[in-house]
């Protein structure tokens, strides 16, 4: 009598299919289809970004139309959009409001680069060495309480009415605001930072320039741009001293004739250059921060 054996590998073949026939045969061992999760961040609006940043000033400017289109606001009082932007082509025409600009931003420049290399080094003498914190600190404290538009008088006298006092008033301004946020920085680093580069073997030096300095930017920058705000503050009081020429001396002028269509205008002035300065410093922010991640809202 003669045993058949079946081929070694028919049994594996019916046991796979078993299992095959017995995967599909059962439709929950089915792999569902997934869907990629979107952050809501990350989700495109509707309505493109630039056109919700600047409804709002649009809706202030209906507004201001309508209240002196119907008498609410007079001329006198306040001139209406139309009267502005007549009273700027004209200031433009004539080449007063160009030169004035460019005197103020002269100002503002020179201030603000003084400002910068007074207040930072203060900030970095003060926050890198102890005996620093203790020769500087007290005294900037003292100083920053001193409104700076106190001063004015004080300054006319050690420098008399030409530029110098201008300047130094803008520079006062601008130099407590920056020491303050880069001090704050620098002594805001994080201490296991430093405890790891010097025990990856970085020089003094060293931690100062890939540690102290890398972690004190961010605060740096924040208190550029609140300088900014300050340097034209400082303007407006600078150039009431005896000024000739800059965007203070025109809204002098309009004091005296009572033009509150060009008061108006110098405003709008020192706002868009404010914010344009704003834009230059956010976006060098966006360049220098790009290794921080933050929080940008939903």
């Amino acid at each position: 009598m003669s045993i058949s054996h079946a081929p070694p590998d028919s049994h594996e073949s019916d046991i796979s299919g078993m299992s095959t026939s017995r995967h599909v045969g059962h439709p929950d061992h089915a792999q569902p289809d997934l869907e990629p999760i979107v952050p809501t961040s990350t989700r495109r609006t509707r309505v493109p970004r630039w056109l919700r940043r600047t409804s709002g000033p649009l809706l202030l400017l209906a507004l201001w139309q309508v209240l002196s289109g119907t008498g609410v606001l007079t001329s006198d009082v306040l001139a209406s959009p139309g009267t502005i932007a007549r009273v700027a082509g004209d200031l433009i025409s004539d080449g007063s409001l160009p030169n004035a600009m460019g005197v103020s931003l002269q100002r503002v420049a020179v201030g603000l680069l003084l400002g910068t290399v007074v207040g930072t080094g203060l900030a970095l003498v003060s926050g890198l060495f102890r005996i620093g914190e203790d020769l500087v600190d007290a005294s900037v404290q003292m100083l920053r309480t001193v409104p700076f538009v106190g001063l004015i008088p004080l300054f006319i006298i050690w420098f008399g009415i030409g530029e110098a006092p201008k300047v130094a008033i803008i520079t006062l301004g601008v130099s407590f605001p920056l020491y303050l946020n880069v001090y704050a920085g620098i002594r805001g680093v994080d201490s296991q930072l430093i405890e790891a580069g010097e025990s990856l073997g970085l020089s003094r030096w060293g931690l100062v320039r890939h540690v102290v300095l890398p972690g004190a930017l961010p605060g740096a920058m924040t208190g550029l741009r609140y300088s900014l705000g300050i340097a034209w503050l400082a303007l407006v009081f600078a150039e009431q001293i005896n000024a000739d020429a800059g965007i203070g001396f025109l809204m002098v002028q309009a004091r005296d004739f009572l033009r509150t269509d060009v008061i108006v205008v110098c405003l709008i002035v020192y706002a868009f250059l404010g914010l344009l300065a704003d834009y230059i410093v956010r976006s060098l922010e966006r360049l220098l921060l790009q290794w921080r991640p933050t929080f940008t809202g939903r």
